[in-house]
């Protein structure tokens, strides 16, 4: 899948090496270094995606998103130093599709652009078979598959796995599963949640115990990663 980024980042060797990385994903990349300049290039662009940092001079990222809100649905990926979660509620509520704490993996980084570029493009039938690695979801025939094999889950499990699976290698809160299983569980809580990763790890994971697919991340919730 090839894209236009514009890639906003006043960290010079930040810049290059997402760059590099993306690249090497073989999208073009334009790279800014300013506010102004990120809203100058998309308008003229009109590109794929949008690389944000948070913390840009002039206009700073914040207002970049509020501003390009206004004019289009272009999808945001927002880079932030900022750890407090007050400051990453406020990107995702001003229009950014997704955000990512620095330091971070420039692998994860690629995956977190592909699935914006996946859900960017008109929907087909191959859309609806969602593949993180050796785990396949197939949204038409509510099935799993894990190396190959059907799996059996309940429907919270598959809603569960299918959340995750539609954004590989992001992290999702317990809040944010819980939303996803209203309907489906009478009497759910975070317990449930952690009761359903536990039996998925059972079904998917080479080894249940070491977990290299369903990850926990310590203090947050859980991701899907393509291992």
């Amino acid at each position: 899948m090839c894209a236009q980024v514009v890639l906003a980042e006043d960290d010079a060797k930040q810049a290059e090496l997402v760059r590099r990385y993306l690249e090497r994903e073989h999208h073009q990349v334009v790279v800014v270094n300013d506010g102004r300049s990120a809203l100058e290039e998309v308008r003229r662009l009109q590109p794929d995606l949008l690389v944000l940092d948070v913390m840009l001079p002039g206009v700073d990222g914040l207002d970049v998103c509020r501003i390009l809100r206004r004019e289009s649905d272009l999808p945001v990926l927002m880079l932030t130093a900022r750890t407090e979660e007050d400051d990453l509620l406020l990107g995702l509520d001003l229009g950014a599709d997704d955000y990512m704490t620095k330091p971070f993996s420039p692998r994860e980084l690629a995956a977190r652009v592909r699935t914006l570029l996946r859900r960017r493009r008109p929907a087909t039938d191959t859309d609806r078979l969602l593949r993180v690695g050796a785990v396949t979801v197939d949204l038409d025939r509510h099935e799993l598959f894990a190396d190959g094999k059907k799996i059996a889950c309940t429907p919270g499990e598959f809603r569960l796995i299918a959340t995750m699976a539609a954004k590989p290698h992001r992290v999702f809160t317990r809040a944010q599963l819980l939303e996803q299983l209203h309907g489906i569980d009478q009497y759910i809580t975070t317990r449930t949640i952690d009761t359903h990763v536990l039996n998925l790890r059972k079904k998917i994971e080479p080894e249940p115990r070491r977990p290299v697919r369903l990850l926990t991340v310590y203090g947050v919730g859980y991701k899907l990663t393509d291992a």
